[in-house]
């Protein structure tokens, strides 16, 4: 048999349990997905808009570090090629950045951008990409535009389309900001095509979505007799939230709120504290 030699054993001290409190959602949100005729609608009237206004991302061309023997070529090439002249018309690269930055302000393209301008309720219209993986990038986005009041969609391809045409990699969100005059026209033929959004506590459709729908009901105006009644529609609304900076609550129904169980945190019960012993001297 081992014998344990005096002072050689120790206690294993057990782990910690750690305990994460988190608020979870009883219903699951989900998007309604645009699909068929308003898709290719949609993507059409976006595409030919900002065709014709011309508004893209233009980035700085970036710069390979050369090796070391090219850099020695290439100065051998320069040395025999002094006796010849040189062409000094060089063509000037665009600089870099949006052609258009107050087009450019107009616009919330991203999904951080996007939620920051829902919170300050600034957009007037919100397309989502079918494509953003996982869904919990955008699956927020859906209760914070039906507080908002905000028409918004998911539309398939809307990556795919628009990112070539601003110079970006992907488009997972776009929004539309109320001050956008320069997609007037375009954001009122979107508006109807896009159905309500599904929220519990919110089982109405909101008051701009039913005015867009009027206007589309009504299909002999013209786009731009369209775009004034658009206009007047939004100065009204602008004036009605100054006048009355609190929202109307009277359309909100609030579900009950049911606890299963509550666990209580350890690590937050106070312990008494231990009282060191005193070493007595021989």
């Amino acid at each position: 048999m081992s014998v344990i030699q005096p002072g050689t054993a120790t206690l294993r001290k057990a782990k910690k349990t750690t305990v994460k409190t988190c608020l979870d959602n009883p219903f699951v949100f989900q998007w309604k997905t645009i699909d068929g005729e308003d898709m290719h609608f949609i993507l059409e009237t976006l595409e030919e808009r900002i065709k014709h206004i011309g508004l893209k991302k233009i980035e700085s061309p970036r710069k390979k570090k050369r090796s070391l023997t090219k850099k020695q070529t290439e100065r051998k090439c320069d040395a025999g090629a002094n006796d010849f002249p040189k062409e000094e018309a060089e063509s000037h690269p665009p600089k870099p950045g949006w052609t258009d930055v107050s087009i450019r302000r107009q616009l919330a393209i991203g999904v951080n951008e996007v939620t920051k301008a829902l919170e300050k309720n600034e957009l007037l219209l919100l397309l989502v990409c079918k494509s953003a993986k996982p869904a919990m990038l955008t699956s927020h986005l859906v209760e914070l535009s039906a507080s908002r009041a905000t028409p918004a969609g998911q539309v398939p391809r809307l990556s795919e389309t628009l990112a070539p045409l601003l110079g970006l990699t992907s488009v997972l969100a776009l929004g539309f900001r109320k001050h956008s005059d320069t997609f007037t026209e375009a954001v009122a033929a979107i508006i109807p095509k896009i159905p309500a959004l599904e929220v519990p506590w919110f089982q109405y459709r909101t008051e701009e979505s039913m005015a867009y729908a009027d206007t589309d009901s009504s299909g002999s105006l013209e786009p731009e007799e369209l775009a004034e009644v658009l206009g007047d529609k939004l100065t009204s609304q602008k004036r009605k939230h100054m006048e009355s900076s609190q929202p109307d609550l009277s359309h909100v129904i609030l579900q009950p709120l049911k606890i299963k169980k509550l666990v209580p945190n350890p690590n937050k019960i106070k312990k008494p504290p231990r009282k060191k012993k005193k070493a007595f001297s021989a």
